[in-house]
C-alpha cells in the first residue's frame, strides 16, 4: 500500500480587467494539487497572483507542517498555472519547479506575452521575476519517496503540449487543463474541430489510465475530485461540436445561449463566450 496522500486547494475567482481598465468578470477557479509523503512533498500547479500564491503557502504550511515541499510540476504553459512560482520559492528554499520540454517552450511564450496578456489582466498582481520550470528527463518521471510520479504528455486541452501528472500508486491524475469540473471550459485555442477533436482524444487517453481520483485544474472548490470529470468534461465538448456543427447554432450569441441552458451550473459563462466567438472566427476563414 503507497504511504502517498493528496489534498487539493482551489484559489478562489479573482476579477481581471479589460484592456480599457474597466472590470472584465471573474477568473476561473483555480486547483492546485499537494501530494506527499511521510518526509516530502510536490506541488502540481500554483495560482496567478501573489495574494493567492500567498494564500496557498499560508494552506501548505498548515496542511503538511512537519513536511518538506521540494517540488513543484506544471501541467501545461498557461500563465494562470505557474506565476505563483517565485513567490512560493521564496517560501520554501531549494524548490524546484519541472515541467516537459514542450510545456516549458510554452512558458517561454507566455512571458514573451505577458505584457498585453495577464499582465494587462492583472496590473500590479502578478511577480514578474519570473522563474521558468527545468525540464524534466526524458523519461518524464519524478520521484516522490521511492513513488514514481509520471508526465503523460496527451497533447490537446485547452491549449497545445497539455500534460497529465499521473501517480499509479494511488491512481490520482492531476489532469490539469486537460480536465474541468462545473467550470465552463475554455474553447477558445480549441477553434477548429480538430482541437475540439484532439481535446476529446486526450481526454479518452486520460480514461485510459482507469484513474479513481481526477483533479480538474478549473473547478469549483465544493467539488470530488472523481473520475466523472472526465466524462462531464468530454461530453462538454461534444454538446459545443454538436450544436456548432449541426448548425443549430447560427451565431456565437446563439451557441452561447444553449450551452448555458445545458450547463446552468457551470462558473465563468466568460469563457464559454471567448470559445463561441473563436469558433464562428475561424469557421468565417476557411
Amino acid at each position: 500500500m503507497s504511504s502517498l496522500r493528496a489534498d487539493v486547494y482551489t484559489a478562489p475567482p479573482i476579477p481581471w480587467k479589460k484592456p480599457n481598465g474597466q472590470k472584465g468578470g471573474l477568473w476561473s477557479p483555480i486547483a492546485c494539487t499537494l501530494i506527499h509523503g511521510s518526509k516530502e512533498a510536490i506541488l502540481v500547479d500554483t495560482p496567478i497572483t501573489i495574494a493567492q500564491t500567498n494564500d496557498l503557502i499560508t494552506w501548505i504550511k498548515a496542511t503538511i507542517p512537519s513536511k518538506r515541499l521540494t517540488k513543484i510540476y506544471i501541467t501545461h504553459g498557461h500563465g494562470d498555472h505557474w506565476f505563483g512560482i517565485p513567490t512560493i520559492m521564496k517560501a520554501f528554499p531549494g524548490l524546484v519547479a519541472f515541467a516537459t520540454a514542450a510545456t516549458v517552450r510554452h512558458m517561454e511564450g507566455q512571458v514573451k506575452t505577458f505584457k498585453k496578456g495577464f499582465g494587462s489582466q492583472f496590473p500590479g498582481e502578478i511577480e514578474e521575476n519570473f522563474v521558468l520550470a527545468k525540464p524534466l528527463p526524458k523519461n518524464n518521471e519524478i520521484d516522490l519517496e521511492g513513488n514514481t510520479l509520471r508526465a503523460i504528455e496527451v497533447g490537446q486541452s485547452d491549449t497545445h503540449d497539455s500534460t497529465v501528472l499521473w501517480v499509479p500508486s494511488i491512481k490520482l491524475a492531476v489532469c490539469g487543463d486537460v480536465v474541468y469540473g462545473d467550470v465552463h471550459q475554455m474553447l477558445g485555442e480549441c477553434n477548429t474541430k480538430a482541437k475540439r477533436q484532439g481535446w476529446i482524444d486526450s481526454i479518452r487517453k486520460v480514461e485510459a489510465l482507469k484513474p479513481e481520483i481526477v483533479v480538474p485544474s478549473h473547478k469549483r472548490a465544493s467539488e470530488v475530485d472523481g473520475a466523472f470529470h472526465l466524462r462531464n468534461s468530454r461530453e462538454y465538448i461534444e454538446t459545443f461540436e454538436e450544436f456548432f456543427e449541426s448548425g443549430k447554432a447560427k451565431d456565437a450569441r446563439e451557441l452561447s445561449r444553449l450551452m448555458m441552458e445545458r450547463y446552468p451550473t457551470r462558473f465563468n459563462p466568460g469563457a464559454l463566450i471567448v470559445g463561441c466567438m473563436n469558433a464562428f472566427k475561424a469557421e468565417s476563414k476557411i
